[in-house]
């Protein structure tokens, strides 16, 4: 017999009854029942239920056990009597009598509890995240994100892409976010830095010539954690193609995305093949955000023109002065009370802006300031307008139509939430196309890029020398899903004229590009494909599946807030031999009083 086990602990049933087996894994429950006590045993595979009689030979080895020790028993298996069968446990008709206990390791009193589901703060977590990973529902989440990823690989190569890895330690790049720097010993005051993601590696592996190209990209940057993001670190799965058009790169990477959700979803529904294909500018006007959750139904109208004239003063004021109206049903609202729309209107004061106008509808009736000042007739027209039913609600977002877009958009969540409009049992992806190539600076008083400044021009060339930069669109994509970015993407910029041109509108001077971007830009000039990509958040996609509101969730040892792994207290310091090595020192900061802090500065490689 094995010196540890003959069967996991999820592999027993009523056919193995009357073998003897032995079992080892962690005492997730005892349960003493006077003359009997009761173990559940679990490990990786699952859970079996281990009895001994109170003057049975391995009692004492059993009663002493602490939550968590980790035992190995010998012993016969028994089928449960009819009453005592565990429907919920795949073992659950069987149970195993102890004749044997060993003892690999005690376990001391616990900081937090492993079974049942209990939250606990999120520093105990994640200092003791191994504990925390234990739990049944953290280990069944990295189990899906294991199975997510074998899934994505072989679906991947199915498509016709190769695997390949890019470099860890790299330049720094002057665009996108912070990154992450290594100082390097053997050229002092130099540093590299940790990608950000593999953009111009892979950019570069379509100059080499290998045509289809994937990784399960770590990727590295420097910037506050969010509900969706980690600190620190996280994995994208990173393709890029060559001689594609946009509807190839989508046509590559759909069914990807689409057999892992159903492969992956339960009882959830996938949206079909194709994906919906929403441009920017429709998507800010319907559903106020270019990543819209398309389970919500309800749908933003443009109302501006109703209220240019109108009796209701605010908003013809805001029209007049170059604003917009836009107008978020609130449908079946009849038996909603004041209270009801007087609480949006607070939540967006709470947000930061004016207020949410409203008007109400009852059996056809209009009620509320709004519509007594506009007057009936003009109202009726404007509720024909948005195909209000007689007892939907109707909330207004005016302003400037960045702001007012803003605020429907948030409006259109929090509505279709509050009226539980939202189907969880769904998943609804759509491709945001036609993003602006770029944007107005207010803050810098310029033109700079919108959103990805490697991304080719539709048009070409001939749009950059000839349209205003304002109205050019970018051959720019997002695939979104239930309201979840999961990347950006692009066909990308492979002709090195258009992209000076599209910097210089930028503002860059062709020797900046030039020292910024140098790899990329010298390969460009040896023969380049055309090619394009994107790279779907592997972390969100998990998320996603695994129902959880948080990406800590499904990231094995995660940071905190504040970029911290308090269970292997990182960042922290290093020895002073190691920074001379480096020839870095650390000095305080100035300006910061008693609470300054220690940054590095770079020294000679011999300072003392």
């Amino acid at each position: 017999m094995h010196a540890y086990r003959t069967h996991n602990c999820g592999d027993l049933r009523p056919g193995h009854v009357g073998e003897e087996v032995r079992l080892s894994g962690w005492v997730h429950k005892k349960r003493d029942h006077g003359d009997l006590v009761f173990i559940d045993l679990r490990d990786h595979y699952g859970i079996t239920q281990i009895v001994t009689e109170v003057d049975g030979p391995a009692f004492q080895v059993i009663e002493s056990l602490r939550n968590e020790s980790v035992v190995t028993i010998t012993g016969k298996v028994v089928a449960r009597d009819k009453e005592a069968v565990n429907p919920n446990l795949s073992t659950g008709g069987i149970e195993v009598r102890v004749t044997e206990a060993t003892v690999q390791s005690a376990a001391q009193e616990l900081p937090m509890p492993v079974a049942g589901d209990a939250e606990y703060p999120e520093d105990i977590r994640l200092r003791y995240r191994f504990l925390d990973l234990r739990r049944e529902r953290l280990h069944r989440n990295i189990v899906l994100r294991s199975n997510v990823i074998t899934s994505i690989r072989q679906r991947m190569v199915d498509q016709g892409f190769t695997e390949f890895q890019t470099p860890i330690l790299t330049a720094s790049s002057p665009e996108g976010a912070r990154d992450y720097l290594v100082p390097s010993r053997v050229h002092p005051g130099k540093f590299y830095a940790l990608p950000q993601a593999p953009q111009m590696f892979k950019q570069l592996l379509m100059v080499a010539g290998f045509d289809r190209y994937f990784q399960i990209a770590p990727c590295f940057r420097d910037e506050d954690a969010r509900a969706d993001r980690s600190p620190g670190e996280f994995y994208q799965l990173d393709f890029e193609m060559s001689f594609v058009t946009q509807e190839d790169v989508f046509n590559a990477i759909e069914p990807v995305l689409h057999g892992v959700f159903e492969e992956f979803a339960g009882d959830r529904s996938v949206s079909a093949l194709p994906f919906r294909r929403i441009p920017y500018k429709e998507a800010m006007l319907k559903y106020g955000s270019d990543k819209p959750d398309l389970r919500n139904p309800i749908e933003i109208k443009d109302v501006t023109e109703h209220f240019k004239g109108s009796g209701f003063g605010l908003f013809d004021r805001i029209v007049s002065g170059g604003g917009v109206v836009r107008a978020i049903p609130a449908p079946k609202t009849a038996d909603k009370s004041r209270k009801f729309f007087d609480d949006m209107n607070e939540w967006a004061r709470s947000e930061g802006h004016a207020g949410l106008g409203y008007i109400t509808r009852k059996g056809g009736e209009f009620g509320g300031p709004i519509a007594k000042n506009h007057g009936v007739e003009e109202t009726e027209k404007l509720a024909e307008a948005i195909g209000l039913g007689p007892d939907d609600g109707v909330f207004f977002a005016a302003g400037k139509e960045a702001q007012a877009a803003k605020l429907a958009g948030a409006a259109r969540a929090r509505v279709g939430e509050e009226l539980g409009l939202i189907d969880e049992n769904r998943f609804e992806f759509c491709w945001i196309v036609d993003f602006p190539m770029f944007e107005y600076d207010e803050d810098e008083k310029r033109i700079d890029f919108s959103h990805n400044p490697f991304s080719m021009p539709q048009g070409e060339m001939e749009a950059l020398e000839t349209k205003d930069p304002l109205d050019i669109l970018a051959y720019q994509y997002d695939i979104v899903c239930n309201g979840v970015e999961l990347s950006s993407g692009a066909i990308r910029n492979h002709r090195p004229e258009i992209m000076y041109k599209a910097f210089e509108i930028a503002g860059y001077s062709q020797e900046e590009v030039d020292k910024n971007f140098s790899g990329m830009i010298n390969a460009f000039k040896y023969g380049a494909p055309p090619h394009g990509g994107s790279a779907p958040g592997i972390d969100r996609m998990v998320m996603l599946l695994a129902g959880e509101p948080n990406i800590r969730e499904v990231v094995t040892f995660p940071m905190n807030q504040r970029a911290e792994d308090l269970m292997m207290g990182a960042p922290g310091e290093v020895s002073a031999k190691q920074l001379r090595e480096l020839g870095i020192r650390i000095v305080e900061q100035p300006g910061q009083g008693d609470k300054k802090k220690d940054v590095p500065e770079v020294v000679a490689p011999d300072a003392g």
